[in-house]
Formats: C-alpha cells, structure tokens, sequence
C-alpha cells in the first residue's frame, strides 16, 4: 500500500487557492485512473484504488492546512505504513509555476503542512514539489497562497496536472525518474525536429558545381 497526500484547506471558498494545489494533483490522479469515489476518513477525504501493480490510498485532509498532520498520521497507523510509502504534494514557493521537483525527507522550510507532518511523523518521507512561484516579499506570501489561480495560469497548471496524472503509475512504483520524464512531455515537450529555432540563421546556400567543359563543348551544347 502507497499513500498520496495532497495538502491544501477544504471547502469551496479555497478549492481554487495556490495552496491547494495539492489537492488538485489528487483530484486528477482519482479522476484519470478511476479511483473509488471520496468518502470520509481519517479526518479527510480518501479513495481507493490501482496506479499499475500498487494500490495506492489518495488522502486530502480536512483539518486545515496547518493541522494536516493530524490527518496524515491517523492514515499512516491504520495501515501501518513506514513513512517511505507516504509522498506528500504540496505547493512551493521556491520553484517557478509549472516546475516540479521529487524530494525525500528534508526540512518544511516554513511550510505550515509539512511543519504539521514533520510534527506528527517526522521527515522521512517523500514530497512532491509543485511550483507556484514567489510573490516576491515574504509579507505578501499569506495572501499570495490563498488567492485563486489567475486566468493566465490555466495553461501551466492543466499541463502540470495532466503530466503529474500520467507519470502516478512510475511514482507509485518507486521509479522517480520516469515519474519526471512523464511530467516534462507535458510541461516541456521537446521541440519537433522541423521547427527552427527563433533567431536561426539559415542554411547556406549549395556551393556553384564548377562548369568543368571546355568553351568548345560549352558551345556545342549549347546547339544541340
């Protein structure tokens, strides 16, 4: 058994918040790989279901975002998991939006749910790092996170979410590697082959075959 966590605070007046970009990632995997519907547990939400030859439990706490420990240890002591089957997704900061990283153990850096885990369980398990970028002034990040997606960011994230969704298979069976390669055909897809790149010189010009006939031949020819 693997468990998914994706942090972020429930109800409808944050569903589209930046910190609940964790959820998010969760709706997607329960949606794309049919998932049981979400019932109510261990203070949160959870489904049930297969990412290849694992099961995997998806876990989204209810308890606000700076108790999610509550939450994440309630499910961990009921099957019994070491924290090397938990990955956490959450929201960060510290990557630009659209940017995910894999990170195993490690500090919260100032992160109210992973401060709540860490309390709980400690830091030996697995995050997911979801870029959402910087407001640029730490006093403005309370409002930054708690504010909806803009309009503009619709692109990025549906690219993100769809690659997170691809790559749960590889994820869930320890390959973090493929999981990242899944994630990248979404949000980077590499260029075709035909496209030229913008600024490219042109290719140059075939070098003139010298005319190696004599006059003689070249007027010769020239009547036949």
């Amino acid at each position: 058994m693997k468990l998914f966590v994706g942090l972020g605070n429930p109800g409808a007046k944050y569903a589209g918040n930046r910190h609940n970009i964790g959820f998010m990632a969760l709706d997607r995997i329960a949606a794309d790989h049919g998932f049981t519907p979400w019932r109510k547990a261990f203070q949160g939400l959870v489904a049930e279901g297969r990412l290849g030859g694992e099961k995997v439990a998806l876990l989204k706490p209810e308890t606000f975002m700076n108790l999610s420990g509550q939450s994440v240890q309630a499910a961990v002591a009921f099957w019994k998991l070491p924290l090397s089957e938990v990955t956490v997704f959450h929201d960060e900061l510290d990557l630009a939006p659209g940017k995910l990283r894999l990170k195993q153990g490690g500090g919260h850096a100032g992160h109210n749910g992973l401060r709540s885990i860490h309390g709980h369980l400690g830091e030996a398990y697995q995050r997911v790092r979801l870029g959402i970028g910087h407001p640029g002034h730490k006093d403005a990040v309370a409002a930054y996170v708690l504010h909806d997606f803009a309009k503009a960011d619709a692109g990025w994230l549906e690219d993100l979410l769809r690659g997170i969704s691809d790559g749960a298979e590889a994820l869930a069976a320890g390959d973090g590697q493929r999981f990242m390669n899944a994630v990248s055909l979404r949000t980077a897809p590499p260029r075709s082959s035909t496209t030229k790149e913008k600024g490219e010189a042109p290719a140059p010009a075939a070098a003139p075959v010298e005319d190696a006939r004599s006059p003689m031949q070249r007027l010769l020819d020239k009547f036949r």
